[in-house]
Order: C-alpha cells, then sequence, then structure tokens
C-alpha cells in the first residue's frame, strides 16, 4: 500500500537543505507520495529509508527528460487517468520527421521554416520542440552529417530513429550533447540497444508488436538499470493504438504495472496518408496520453491547433489561465486613444484584445488581476468591484500616457460605473458593449 505524505517525511533526513529543488522535506515527501519527484532527489536519505521508500517513491508513470537547450522538455510523470481527477503535468511532445537523405539545402529550408513557429498566447511561447532523423538506406555517413546539422545549426532536440546499431553509433557520436532519444530497441537488438543507452546516459524508446510484447523488454532494460524508456506499441492503425494508449495508462496508475510504466511514443505520420488527417490523428493523441507525437512535417495551419489544443489540455483545470496585469497596447495607442479595462482571465483577454486590434483603433487596454476570473464571475465574486478597479487605474500608470481620461468599463460590469466615478473623480466612465463582438462597432463610433 503506498505511503502518505507524513509517512514518508518521518524517514526523510528532515533537514530542509533545498537541494532537492523544494524548500523543506515536508514538500519533498508530498511530492513523493503524489509522484511528482524521486527518492534519488535527496542526497541525505539513509539507505534503510531508500529500502523502505522506494515503491512508494516511484511515480507510476516515469517522467523521462528528452534534449538540451531551449526547448528540453519532460515527457510522462502523470499521476491521473482524466484530467478533472486533477491535472496533467508533462504536455505532448510535439514532433516532425526527417530522413537521413535529406539534401542540405531542404534541410536547412526546413529547420528555418520550423524555427518560425513560434506563437504567443497568454504570454507562453508555444512551439514544437523535437526533429525525428529516419535511416533510410543505413548510410552511416549520411545519417551523422543530418544528425550533426539539426543539432548544430537549430535549438530543435533530436530522436534517432534506426534499428540498426552501428547507424544509431554514428548518431550519437555527434549529437549526443543534444541527450537524443533512441529510437528503438526492439526484440532483436535489445541487448546492443540497451549498451549504447546505458553507456551514453541516452533515454530510449521500446518498441514491440503489442502491449503484452513490451512487458519482457522494458523488464530486462530496467534490470540492466536503464530507466529512461519510452513505449511504442507497434500499433499503427488509429483504433488498436488509441486502445493500447488507454491500455498503457490503466495499467501503469489503475493496475500499477511497472513495466509498463512509462510515456509513449505514437506515429500518426504513419497512420495517415496526407498532413490534415495526421493533424486530425494527433488531435486525437494529445488528448489520449502521447507522450510523443510525430507528424510528417509542420505546417503553420495544422501546428497551431494542436499546439492550442495542448495547451487547454496540460493547463491546470483547478488554476485559470490568466494574463499579467498591466496596461497592453493594441494598435499602437497615443494620449489621445480610447482606454479599456478588463479581467486577466486568458480568454477574456484575448477575445477582447482580438476584437479591439480587429478594429484597427489604437487603444490602451487595462488588465486588472481577478484571479483569472471573467467579468462577470469576478464582479459578483468583489474581485472586479468599483473601488478596486478605479485604485488599480490609478497605480497603473495610465494618467502618464493620456490626456483622453475616459474610462470604458464592460457592460456586464455596468454596476461598478458609479463607484469608479468616485474612486476617479477626474475620469469620464463609459459603460461599454456587454459582448466583445460589439466592441469593434463601439469604438469605430468613438
Amino acid at each position: 500500500m503506498a505511503l502518505t505524505g507524513i509517512q514518508i517525511f518521518k524517514l526523510l533526513p528532515k533537514t530542509n537543505c533545498k537541494e532537492c529543488g523544494v524548500p523543506t522535506c515536508l514538500a519533498f515527501a508530498m511530492n513523493l507520495a503524489s509522484g511528482k519527484a524521486e527518492l534519488d532527489s535527496c542526497p541525505y536519505v539513509s539507505d534503510e529509508a531508500k529500502e523502505q521508500l522506494a515503491e512508494a517513491s516511484a511515480p507510476p508513470i516515469r517522467p523521462v527528460k528528452i534534449g538540451k537547450g531551449v526547448r528540453a522538455f519532460t515527457t510522462g510523470g502523470e499521476t491521473v487517468q482524466y484530467r478533472h481527477e486533477k491535472t496533467f503535468y508533462n504536455q505532448t511532445t510535439l514532433a516532425a520527421m526527417v530522413s537521413s537523405d535529406i539534401s542540405d539545402a531542404d534541410l536547412a529550408a526546413k529547420l528555418t521554416t520550423w524555427n518560425a513557429f513560434q506563437f504567443e498566447r497568454v504570454g507562453l511561447n508555444l512551439r514544437p520542440e523535437l526533429i525525428v532523423l529516419k535511416d533510410t538506406g543505413g548510410d552511416q555517413e549520411a545519417f551523422a552529417r543530418t544528425a550533426k546539422k539539426i543539432a548544430e545549426t537549430s535549438e530543435f532536440n533530436l530522436a534517432l530513429m534506426t534499428e540498426d546499431p552501428a547507424v544509431m553509433k554514428a548518431g550519437i557520436e555527434v549529437c549526443g550533447f543534444k541527450r537524443p532519444l533512441m529510437y528503438a530497441a526492439t526484440e532483436a537488438n535489445l541487448d546492443e540497444y540497451g549498451a549504447l543507452a546505458k553507456d551514453n546516459n541516452l533515454p530510449l524508446a521500446v518498441k514491440a508488436d503489442s502491449v503484452e510484447g513490451l512487458i519482457p523488454l522494458t523488464e530486462k532494460l530496467t534490470e540492466q538499470g536503464l530507466k529512461d524508456l519510452v513505449l511504442d506499441s507497434g500499433a499503427r492503425e488509429i483504433k488498436q493504438s488509441h486502445q493500447d494508449q488507454i491500455a498503457l495508462r490503466r495499467a501503469a496508475l489503475k493496475d500499477g504495472n511497472r513495466a509498463l510504466g512509462f510515456p509513449s511514443i505514437i506515429f500518426p505520420c504513419e497512420m495517415a496518408s496526407n498532413l490534415d488527417m495526421e493533424t486530425l490523428v494527433a488531435g486525437t493523441f494529445i488528448a489520449k496520453y502521447g507522450g510523443i507525437v510525430v507528424l510528417s512535417d509542420f505546417t503553420g495551419e495544422s501546428l497551431f491547433p494542436l499546439l492550442l489544443e495542448r495547451l487547454n489540455i496540460y493547463t491546470d483545470p483547478q488554476r485559470p489561465m490568466t494574463v499579467t496585469e498591466g496596461i497592453y497596447e493594441v494598435n499602437n495607442p497615443d494620449e489621445n486613444s480610447p482606454v479599456l479595462v478588463t479581467t486577466n482571465f486568458a480568454l477574456t483577454y484575448f477575445i477582447v484584445s482580438g476584437e479591439v486590434e480587429g478594429s484597427r483603433v489604437p487603444t490602451w487596454l487595462l488588465i486588472k488581476d481577478s484571479e483569472g476570473l471573467s467579468v462577470m464571475t469576478a464582479w459578483a465574486a468583489g474581485k472586479f468591484a468599483g473601488d478596486d478597479v478605479g485604485m488599480f487605474v490609478k497605480k497603473s500608470g495610465i494618467t502618464d500616457k493620456v490626456k483622453n481620461q475616459e474610462l470604458i468599463i464592460p457592460g456586464y460590469a455596468a454596476a461598478i460605473a458609479g463607484d469608479v466615478e468616485e474612486e476617479l473623480p477626474d475620469w469620464k466612465i463609459t459603460v461599454g458593449p456587454r459582448e466583445a463582438v460589439h466592441i469593434h462597432g463601439f469604438l469605430k463610433a468613438k
């Protein structure tokens, strides 16, 4: 039976040294109990305690770190079957595939295009993380040359895809510093790939022809001391792959099957005949437990909705998405531009700012911290009251930027207008539209 955080805490050294990455031993114990930390992170725990805590400290799905640099990522580490039970922690990694026989010019063009796919949303930079380099023809030199160019000339991390140990070794020699994912160990090459992964301290993908077929492979690798594994059940048909992902998650979380307690890799690029269909398949596996999802290519119209889906699914449902409180400039406003105020709920911000931008009217947009609540909810909860809004406007610094002292408040918060006027006697308070869709016409008419 799993130990509670308090039970684990009693076995820890209680030094509060912070070397594990959290401020106290109690916090570390709680992370161990929830599967969000590993006992190896504590440098002072006794051997006796390690023995007692081995089972309790191991997360049901091991978090696996892949890559180095700004696009390094962690996959796995999940503790619940369904998002609404708590939250999902490590978002699905989006990857595209490149063949080793690609020309230098074509590769450079792809890398330039792919690197440009970075989208700002909710104060976050949304972008893909991984390139899967596929061996074609067993040419060690071509494989190594392409791996080297990707590793040295781009931010992307790598997965090296070949079942030939010699080709894999050649790739590792030139890009091992990026900590690439090795794909894939099979029954035929298990010993060689296991040794390569262990010698180079690299994560290793394991491929079988079924979920059940993965178990003896992962058991043998873990006995060799390998922990950073990624699973591929071998399914390339959508229905079977979907069933396999659910089976893997349930086996790890519900049945406590350690042999299957690792993140997965999915290949929509091998399940569909065109990128549009690949995108639909990828969307399915972002929602249903894919740790790494591999496409044949990145395009803006395919990638952007997948990034948004990923963002929404991997946002903590107990903590709404927010934007930072402050002054936002839309359409290059000047001292005579109108001033709008609203809450910091991310959806509210993006809808309002989008409508303002679409109107092409230069506007100052004030975002007040409402703890991530929408306008009506924030008003009802007292997080968007008139006196608070007035105080925020004073402190924001907007008075130094405008001569036109007219504040436009949301229509759904019309009840606060009187209180805002009392707090801002020198300002004209105008009640704006209730619905964001009417902002365009409202601003045009001013």
